[in-house]
């Protein structure tokens, strides 16, 4: 093991009753490049969050570099070269990205200190992300979150006074466009190269296949299979992650809608040659295009011209919301699950004025059963789900409430498979009973549940694509015009 950076051996972890690692053994060796996939609840975070010293395992061996480290924390890690980007970003909105940066090296202290974090970032971000339009001195909160997840990515690669031996990059791409995430994609490489490690966890399974050296598949807390990445194929790894058979990933029902009723309707400004749109009872509507070219603003729009007039846009049903980002815009992070799932549905909880417990119980539990919400108690808080539970929560408020149209902000970014497949069954479960879908994804595959896609430039609709016409290929033409 002297050529590994990090080799764990029977790591167990437990929190309460749940065994969370059940005893694992995981290595990384120098310059390699180790995808560690499975379905929300595997035992991936856990597993990372004791390689990178933020979680003491209760039993287990952990050699760095062929030395057992007794003490080891998240100081001794970061001292022996391990940096981590989790998928909840950690940078702290109210500051600068130089000021985020200066941070999270303890070489940067004293004058000058502010002016040398910005250029340890700068030149990072411009290595990576060429043209990324991301500056120093720009306030983190005041930035998209594809952005943000640029500047964590940045941030996790510069050195300082302790060299990078080890980087774990959790669902690095889920907030960022087709194009942002190829440049990461082949910077990863290019740092392998260089023998920096890393550690991939991606739910976009292609990502892992194509970007790492080896796989590492977890199931119930425990290694499930593991091998080389060139042994592997998509469904290969879906089989051993959670047992869905090919035919279920690939089943994509498409109906007919010409006569259904519109219920929302997109009409450009007079003169202005760009399309038009239009969601009719029982679509799926898939919008794409490169990110932060109006997407996001057009599902507000929707949201707003439900309850107000808009001269373009006209909304003739009850519009509730799937966030993307959940931790800004989504959970109230307070509250119970119970609370997060009904608070869209008080109508029909309110009984004289007051909000019936009875009934309110209800809506939860069906919804649990029904988006299989892992939780022993609706009540527990929202935050003691996983991430890929607490979107489950999401759709749980929109589809309990009375809302006919469905909008969904790159829902399942950083989401399992296991639940993509449950939720992807529940739309268009919901969509056979007339419900409207208006769906912005990043991800090429989840278009294949559309019926029809929009791609946006510069905030304004340029393409149209049946079902048959939705490919990688004709969206990135008609996101880059001319230029593709």
């Amino acid at each position: 093991m002297a050529s590994s950076v990090v080799a764990f051996t029977a790591v167990a972890k437990s929190f309460g009753s749940v065994n969370a690692l059940a005893g694992v053994d995981f290595t990384v060796e120098a310059g390699e490049c180790v995808g560690l996939v499975g379905h929300n609840g595997a035992g991936k975070s856990t597993l990372m969050h004791v390689v990178a010293g933020t979680l003491r395992p209760d039993a287990g061996q952990w050699l760095v570099e062929g030395q057992p480290v007794p003490d080891y924390s998240v100081a001794q890690a970061h001292k022996l070269g391990v940096r981590c980007v989790f998928q909840e970003l950690s940078l702290c909105p109210n500051l600068s990205v130089a000021e985020n940066t200066r941070l999270s090296h303890r070489s940067l202290r004293g004058l000058g200190s502010l002016q040398r974090a910005d250029a340890i970032v700068s030149s990072k971000l411009d290595e990576i992300f060429p043209g990324h339009g991301i500056k120093g001195g720009d306030i983190v909160g005041d930035l998209s979150i594809g952005k943000r997840q640029m500047i964590e990515v940045a941030r996790a690669f510069t050195e300082s006074i302790d060299p990078i031996r080890l980087v774990i990059l959790d669902e690095p791409t889920s907030s960022l466009d087709a194009s942002a995430s190829a440049q990461l994609l082949a910077y990863v490489r290019r740092a392998v190269a260089n023998k920096i490690s890393c550690i991939f966890i991606s739910h976009l399974l292609h990502e892992v296949l194509e970007s790492t050296d080896r796989i590492v598949v977890m199931r119930d807390g425990a290694v499930a299979t593991f091998g080389a990445s060139k042994s592997f194929d998509r469904e290969m790894l879906v089989a051993a992650m959670i047992g869905v058979p090919k035919e279920r990933v690939h089943a994509i029902v498409t109906r007919d809608h010409v006569d259904a009723p519109v219920r929302v309707s997109l009409r450009n400004r007079a003169g202005v040659p760009l399309r038009n749109m239009d969601a009719r009872a029982g679509e799926i509507i898939g919008l794409s295009g490169l990110a932060a070219h109006g997407q996001s603003r057009l599902l507000v729009r929707i949201f707003q011209a439900a309850e107000r007039r808009d001269q373009e846009l006209e909304v003739t049903a009850a519009v509730a919301v799937v966030a993307g980002d959940r931790q800004t815009d989504g959970v109230f992070p307070l509250w119970s699950i119970l609370e997060n799932v009904s608070i869209r549905s008080l109508q029909a909880i309110t009984s004289h004025l007051l909000i019936s417990l009875r009934k309110q119980d209800e809506i939860g539990e069906a919804w649990r059963r029904r988006l299989s919400i892992r939780t022993p108690d609706m009540n527990n808080p929202i935050l003691s789900l996983s991430g890929g539970n607490q979107q489950k929560a999401l759709f749980a408020r929109a589809l309990a409430s009375n809302a006919e149209i469905i909008v969904m902000d790159d829902p399942m970014r950083g989401v399992d498979i296991a639940t993509k497949l449950e939720v992807y069954d529940i739309i268009r479960e919901e969509a056979g009973k007339g419900r409207t879908f208006v769906w912005y994804t990043t991800e090429i595959e989840e278009l294949e549940n559309c019926d029809r896609v929009y791609v946006l430039r510069n905030g304004e609709i340029v393409a149209a694509l049946r079902h048959d016409e939705i490919s990688e290929q004709n969206i990135i033409r008609s996101s880059f015009g001319e230029a593709a």
